[in-house]
This record gives C-alpha cells, sequence and structure tokens, in this order.
C-alpha cells in the first residue's frame, strides 16, 4: 500500500509517516519546505521519501498524486493557529490552505481512486451544553474562523469523494512541534503560580496513538465520520482520583495538573505542590483571546469500537508515555 502523507513537518503527519515504516508500507510525506523540515530524531520519517509540496496550489497538487499514484493520502496539512486565524490578513491565507487547499488534495486523491483521511476538528462544533457530541451531529456551528474553515475543509472532502475518513480530534499533542503539555513545563519552570482554565471540557489526543488508530482505518473501507482522542479514565465526570482530578473528561486545569504531578514524579521537583500552585479560572476569568473556544468539547468515540476499532489508550497513560519520550 502507497500512502501519501501531508504535514509531514507537524506533530502528526511525523508520527504517521513513522507508523508507516513500522508496518512496512510505502509511505511518502510532503509539506512546504524544500526538505523535511521537522524533528531530526532519527526516526524512519526524517529519512523517507518526500515531496516540496503547495496545497493551495491545484495544478502542483494534481501533478504530485498523479505522479505518486497512492492508494491512500493521509490530509494532515493544516493552519492550526487558531488565534492568528482571526487577523483580518490572515483570514483569506486559512481559507486557502484549510478548505482551496484541502479540496485540492480531495480531489487529486478522487482523481487517482484513493482513500483520504482527513483530520478535522471539536471546533466545528460550538461548545454548548455537556453532552458529547457524536460523529454524525450535523448542527455545525463554528465558533471562530479556524472551526469554519475546517468545517469547510469536511464539506469539500465528502463532495470530491465517497472514499474518505474525517476524523475529529481535540487538544492535540505529540513529538513533532508545539503543544499544551510543552508550554505547560516551560512557563512552569519560571513561575510560582499559574492560571489555568478550568470550565473548557475534553480530552488529549496523543499523536502517537491517533496515527495507530488511522492506519488501522486506511486498512479498512468502513468509511465516514469518526472522533478520536486518547480515552477517559472510567469514572463518573467530575469524579476524582486520589490525585484530585476528573476520572472522566477534563479540563485545561485538570490537564495541567497531571502534567505537573508526572513531571514531579519524574525527578523535578520544581513542579511539584510545593514549588508551583495552579488556579482553577473560567475562561471570562482568564481573559479574552482572539478566538472563541468551545467549552464543551467532548467526542463521543463509540463509532470506533462499533466499527470494529480500538479505543485510544487512556489520557495520563498517553501522558506518562509522552513525558518520558520527551525525556523531560
Amino acid at each position: 500500500m502507497k500512502v501519501l502523507v501531508t504535514g509531514v513537518a507537524g506533530q502528526l503527519g511525523h508520527d504517521v509517516m513513522n507508523e508507516l515504516s513500522a508496518r512496512g508500507y510505502e509511505g511518502t510525506g510532503t509539506d512546504l519546505a524544500p526538505e523535511y523540515a521537522g524533528i531530526q530524531d532519527g526516526s524512519a520519517v526524517t529519512v523517507m521519501p518526500y515531496v516540496s509540496l503547495d496545497i493551495t496550489d491545484r495544478q502542483a497538487v494534481r501533478s504530485a498524486v498523479k505522479d505518486l499514484a497512492p492508494d491512500v493520502i493521509v490530509h494532515c496539512a493544516a493552519w492550526t493557529a487558531v488565534d492568528l486565524a482571526e487577523d483580518a490578513d490572515k483570514v483569506q491565507k486559512v481559507k486557502a490552505v484549510n478548505v482551496d487547499g484541502t479540496r485540492n488534495i480531495a480531489e487529486a486523491a478522487a482523481s487517482v481512486g484513493s482513500k483520504i483521511v482527513y483530520l478535522s476538528t471539536d471546533y466545528v462544533f460550538d461548545g454548548t451544553g455537556t453532552r458529547p457530541w457524536k460523529p454524525d451531529d450535523q448542527n455545525y456551528a463554528p465558533l471562530n474562523v479556524y472551526g469554519q474553515t475546517k468545517l469547510d475543509g469536511e464539506k469539500a472532502v465528502a463532495s470530491a469523494t465517497d472514499r474518505y475518513f474525517i476524523v475529529r480530534i481535540a487538544w492535540v499533542f505529540g513529538r513533532n512541534g508545539k503543544n499544551f503539555i510543552r508550554t505547560m513545563l516551560n512557563v512552569g519552570k519560571n513561575h510560582d503560580e499559574l492560571r489555568v482554565v478550568d470550565d473548557q471540557i475534553g480530552t488529549p489526543t496523543y499523536t502517537l496513538d491517533l496515527s495507530s488508530l488511522l492506519v488501522d482505518m486506511i486498512e479498512t473501507e468502513k468509511y465516514g465520520y469518526y472522533h478520536a482522542t486518547n480515552s477517559e479514565l472510567s469514572g463518573e465526570e467530575g469524579g476524582a482520583t486520589a490525585e484530585g482530578t476528573r476520572t472522566g473528561y477534563i479540563s485545561w486545569y485538570d490537564f495541567a495538573k497531571e502534567i505537573f504531578r508526572q513531571a514531579a514524579l519524574l525527578g523535578h521537583e520544581e513542579y511539584d505542590e510545593a514549588h508551583l500552585k495552579l488556579i482553577p479560572v473560567s475562561t471570562k476569568e482568564y481573559g479574552v483571546s482572539k478566538a472563541k473556544r468551545p467549552f464543551n468539547s467532548r467526542l463521543d468515540k463509540s463509532k470506533l469500537t462499533e466499527n470494529g476499532f480500538s479505543l485510544l489508550p487512556d489520557w495520563q497513560d498517553a501522558l506518562a508515555r509522552f513525558l518520558r519520550e520527551i525525556e523531560i
């Protein structure tokens, strides 16, 4: 199986390429840079075939896909700077990447008969209520430019082909890039006190785990919309572990608390409660960002098991493995 992966300089594209290599599949990566510009960690992606490609260039995409003739395209490339997307001078660029670029990829996939995986986001919903969003819910109401462009990207894929996996994820972290965990660890080193939002609820997604699921998917023809984040711990939402974190869906505050707890257990005493105080605050108390964020990012993942796919490991386990991987 030949697989073309866009956005390989990012967190997910990096891990998808390595997963393809581990399973013996022929993977080719693409991104904007002339050469692979992701983390040089010695993993397979750093030496796998690479093609420089601007996904907003329709003809270049058509030509590259025709030449490579992949069986599958995993489309990870996207504009993901949520606040920056709100700037008036950036909106058209965001649309060009997330909507037009996605349409170019989807139409090219259809032209050669390849499957396509499109990574989307919980931001396609308005984040109201407390009910977990189901993959086939259609009451979309994005709160920001990023969410709207990702929704329009979904529509572009579904219009171009019926051989698609549209997979919504949330709160992403991986080795190859910036993320909430790295931000917390960096900020926590130099502060005695941190305020973290406690009224936005969801679950993190570790790209290493997600990449395995995505390759499982492309080995099938079980097309459609899916939600995929790491699993919640057993128990009722709002319940607590011995460490005081929620056992179901969590807030950013809960996530930060567990990040520092695990970091302290690894010997970094600067992150323990004696040195660093975490203060839960509301989104309103924290301050207004350029882009509105959803309060409810709960994603219902039951469709995965209904279609024979395994749920991702729980988020605390994923966090522990990630911290070991980056060797804090």
